[in-house]
């Protein structure tokens, strides 16, 4: 089973090199989360202002997704790297030198945009569910030790240098171009109308969470308007025959669930860990690396596996234990059990997003799979937006 756009290219590409090119998204996410504080002072600001550069990531590497996903297939993998590449250092470079936070804002955003290109590209060479695997995994584990790394090299360096880290990602490039080319494809007329929409639809559904009354209507709205661009063009931006596809919805809307309840279950680790211990913040946060990190690493075994089995069997044990992690959390006051149930939430949650785009590429056309994976992707990244906002609203007194 495959679910590269180049096949024979992807294996010319080291697999650890794939993971390389996709781990250090997750730095963008994670890194900063004990070193918001660092960052306001420095600029003078709120924390919560300052934590502004996070959501902004978030929002670049969904948006960066729907709209990078597409370049391999109409002007090759090398224009991606290139691309993305650029982006990544562009940003990189806005955030080592902004002197006010609306500069470091717009450079979390740009470093986010090459960032996805980066992910999109390892996981589209990942011809293969162990490789598949492997570049789902890395994003785990470095989401796992995101935050512990961040302060580390905040405190050795700067809080500079600790946004800088998805930077790494460039370093693969070089070999992933050399070994990584896709074959020629029929090529479709870019859909600059389609992209916009997309665009749009994905902001409205990042803001969704943050400000439902503005950004629900909005969404639906974009929705009804991407939904007419569809019919009115099936080989756009949005290709009908994946919004046609049961199958690959279906793989979307579980990978969605699981990241939901994972990100939400590790948005209230700490409390939930804090409440029942009396712990410091900096005990939980290193505590907390133990089930993140096995779920993370256990991951590619299970993606690779997972190509071995039935459907229905993967499935299966994906729902059973996407339920079972925020069940065994909300009903548990012993701390293994606490920390059984986030390993459990962050193994469905990284197995179900390797496996599961494996299935939802490997079930539309050989023409639409870079767009399958780069909306599949999209979908899974809006349970970051999703997740923790949950986690808020359920815990609210």
């Amino acid at each position: 089973m495959t679910v590269s756009t180049a096949p024979t290219a992807a294996r010319r590409v080291s697999t650890p090199w794939l993971a390389v090119l996709a781990g250090p998204l997750s730095f963008g996410i994670a890194a900063p989360a004990l070193i918001v504080d660092d960052v306001a002072r420095a600029l003078a600001v709120r924390p919560g202002a300052a934590a502004l550069t996070v959501a902004a990531f978030g929002w670049g590497i969904a948006l960066g997704t729907a709209l990078l996903a597409a370049l391999p297939a109409r002007r090759g993998l090398p224009a991606l790297l290139t691309a993305s590449a650029a982006l990544l250092s562009a940003g990189t470079l806005l955030i080592v030198l902004a002197p006010v936070l609306p500069v470091l804002v717009v450079g979390a955003a740009v470093q986010a945009l090459g960032s996805a290109g980066l992910t999109i590209a390892a996981m589209s060479l990942a011809d293969s569910a162990r490789r598949m695997g492997v570049a789902t995994a890395s994003l785990a584990v470095v989401g796992a030790t995101g935050p512990l790394v961040g302060a580390l090299v905040a405190d050795v360096f700067s809080w500079r240098a600790a946004l800088a880290l998805p930077l790494l990602s460039v370093l693969a490039v070089p070999a992933t171009r050399r070994g990584g080319t896709a074959p020629e494809q029929a090529r479709t007329p870019f859909d600059g109308l389609g992209m916009v929409l997309l665009a749009l639809l994905v902001t409205a559904l990042v803001v969704v969470p943050h400000r439902p009354l503005a950004a629900g209507p909005a969404a639906v709205v974009l929705l009804l308007l991407v939904a007419a661009r569809v019919r009115s063009r099936p080989d756009g931006a949005v290709p009908a025959v994946l919004i046609g596809n049961p199958r690959f919805l279906a793989a979307c809307a579980l990978a969605f669930a699981l990241g939901v309840g994972n990100f939400a279950l590790l948005y209230a680790a700490p409390d939930l860990l804090q409440s029942h211990t009396g712990w410091t913040s900096a005990h939980t946060g290193v505590v907390l690396l133990a089930p993140y990190l096995f779920g993370g690493l256990c991951s590619a075994f299970l993606v690779a596996v997972s190509a071995r089995v039935s459907p229905r069997v993967v499935v299966a044990a994906l729902l059973a234990a996407g339920v079972a992690a925020p069940l065994v959390a909300a009903v548990a006051t012993a701390v293994p059990l606490l920390l059984a149930a986030m390993a459990t939430a962050s193994l469905a949650a990284a197995t179900g997003q390797g496996a599961l785009a494996v299935r939802a590429t490997a079930v539309v056309p050989a023409s639409s799979r870079a767009e399958a994976l780069g909306l599949f992707t999209v979908v899974y990244l809006l349970s970051v937006a999703f997740g923790p906002a949950i986690a808020v609203t359920l815990t609210l007194p």
